[in-house]
């Protein structure tokens, strides 16, 4: 009789491997984050990662936003619907190409996001406390290289 050896498997270490490291770490942040925006703005992370680019890239398309956010084309559209019902950011149509909307903040949606904003910045300054200058500098260094992959 042939005895049949299971194969070896190699085993994905989840906890060392950088993606998932990466992704994990991003939503721990990004949720904690999220229960102020929730609260104090009545916005969800995708909502107020919109409302940010928008503050710093008036009048881009959706597809803009949808690359520089890295979020899902459907998923965005849902969070824009409900920015627009709530006033927050307005739309046009780009007069030469009608598929393409122009999104920006109205007024309501300055106000909102330039109280926001100083909410975001406090927030990163006591998550970075944990950094030596050295070790900000790296983490820095390091953001840059992923960027480039």
């Amino acid at each position: 009789m042939t005895e049949i050896t299971p194969k070896k498997r190699e085993i994905l270490q989840l906890e060392r491997y950088l993606p998932y490291r990466l992704s994990t770490l991003s939503n721990r942040i990004s949720g904690l984050i999220s229960e102020t925006y929730s609260s104090k703005f009545a916005l969800s992370i995708t909502e107020w990662r919109i409302m940010a680019v928008l503050g710093e890239y008036p009048g881009v398309s959706a597809d803009e936003v949808s690359i520089k956010t890295q979020i899902e084309k459907s998923i965005l559209s849902r969070a824009i619907s409900k920015l627009l019902g709530r006033k927050l950011l307005e739309r046009e149509f780009d007069a030469e190409d009608r598929r393409r909307s122009i999104l920006t903040l109205t007024a309501t949606g300055l106000s909102v996001y330039d109280k926001v904003v100083p909410v975001s910045y406090a927030y990163e300054d006591a998550l970075l406390t944990c950094f030596s200058a050295v070790s900000y500098t790296h983490l820095r260094a390091h953001e840059t290289v992923l960027d480039l992959v």
